[in-house]
């Protein structure tokens, strides 16, 4: 890592080529969300429906998450993202092939999806564990900002693209255009591309155990263990909910695949907006900000559920978006400063999770509870009070992690 603290980021060379990398890899997972979100309910099933293949696209990920860590603690990381991107490349372009030859059927892309939820629990946390190797210290929290700006403008383009390529063309050319992105990161971390040092330890315990040193590590310490509760929180009882609920929500009020993207879009663009914020401005009290961003993300989502006009809720989204980068950016922040280098693959994996694994329960949740006749205003207010409820909670008992 170079040891000039006042050079811009964007001329570290590795630097840039993972943002891009995380940017078009984001793009195509958010196409491909969106795109089978909308098949599945329009063309293939129904909410229940949904709720599966949304199961099978993240629960997969979920399991493999906390493993991601342990390779990019054992192998080059440029070798791991290149492979788990290559492998994703071939996943879309058979779903494209068996879409646009109507020869899809329900469980085919079930099991098409599990697998491309599989290979996606790798990138993220990789990609993310690679910060603290080529950036320097007092950079960690405008770099993390940057990498999330980016990963939410493609979390934007995502969903606009399968929009816009739906709408004029059909579900096969979104998923075409997502197979193009996930080729382009790839062919952007190819190793050669990217000059990685070699891993300083090389690890020789089993998979298993080398989770288990991870988890012990994380276990230890009550700062991990409470913003890892903020993370589980945020993602499952708001995020979750929320890109559960949208398909759910346009289809109920009489929208299309555009009102679809203009209520991830405005997803997305608080998510950016959040992440500029934190970028820009250097936080004193990183545990307390996350913890305000929780609640009031919160809050959002409690007006949220209770507005039926798309038109509302395609702004009130926006706030539940600003708050994400909020409560994520300052506790990723100090857990890659304190954490042992080591480790640091398999604690920022775990972290990883907390932050984005725990969709898969609230995706079977929502679903199932709406077919048994529960409104979905009530199920997301029901949500949002239990997490105002956790926010307070640490609150006023989380003290060390306020101190952070």
């Amino acid at each position: 890592m170079e040891q000039n603290d006042t050079k811009s980021l964007f001329k570290y060379r590795t630097f840039v080529l993972l943002l891009f990398a995380g940017f078009f890899t984001i793009a195509s997972y958010s196409m491909f969300i969106t795109t089978t979100t909308w098949y599945v309910v329009t063309d293939l099933g129904s909410a229940s429906n949904l709720g599966v293949i949304l199961i099978a696209a993240t629960l997969p990920r979920l399991i493999m998450m906390v493993f991601g860590g342990v390779l990019a603690d054992t192998f080059k990381k440029t070798t791991v993202m290149f492979s788990a991107n290559l492998a994703q490349v071939i996943i879309l372009a058979i779903i494209y092939y068996f879409v646009a030859f109507n020869d899809m059927t329900f469980l085919l892309l079930l099991v098409l999806t599990a697998f491309f939820g599989t290979i996606d629990a790798f990138f993220g946390p990789v990609k993310t564990s690679m910060i603290p190797k080529i950036v320097t210290k007092d950079q960690m929290q405008k770099a993390n900002a940057l990498f999330q700006g980016f990963d939410q403008v493609s979390f934007i383009m995502g969903p606009l693209l399968a929009g816009v390529f739906m709408e004029f063309g059909n579900v096969s050319t979104s998923y075409f255009v997502a197979t193009a992105l996930v080729l382009l990161s790839t062919v952007l971390v190819f190793p050669p591309f990217i000059k990685e040092a070699p891993i300083e330890v090389k690890l020789h315990h089993t998979p298993i155990l080398d989770l288990k040193e991870g988890l012990l590590y994380v276990l230890k310490s009550k700062y991990l263990i409470t913003g890892i509760i903020i993370l589980i929180s945020y993602n499952f009882l708001v995020m979750g909910a929320i890109i559960v609920s949208i398909p759910l929500v346009v289809d109920l009020y009489g929208g299309t695949p555009i009102h679809l993207s203009y209520l991830e879009v405005s997803l997305g663009i608080g998510m950016v907006i959040g992440s500029t914020i934190v970028g820009f401005v250097q936080l004193k009290n990183r545990g307390k900000t996350s913890i305000y961003g929780l609640l009031g993300a919160a809050a959002v989502l409690v007006v949220f559920s209770q507005l039926t006009d798309l038109f509302w809720l395609t702004l009130v989204v926006f706030f539940i978006g600003l708050a994400m980068p909020i409560v994520t950016i300052p506790f990723f922040t100090s857990a890659q400063e304190t954490t042992d280098p080591k480790l640091i693959g398999r604690v920022m994996s775990l972290i990883y999770l907390a932050m984005n694994g725990f969709d898969p329960i609230a995706f079977g949740v929502i679903p199932l509870l709406i077919e048994e006749g529960i409104a979905i205003q009530h199920v997301l207010l029901s949500f949002a009070l239990l997490a105002v409820l956790i926010g307070l909670i640490v609150r006023f008992k989380g003290k060390s992690y306020q101190r952070i």
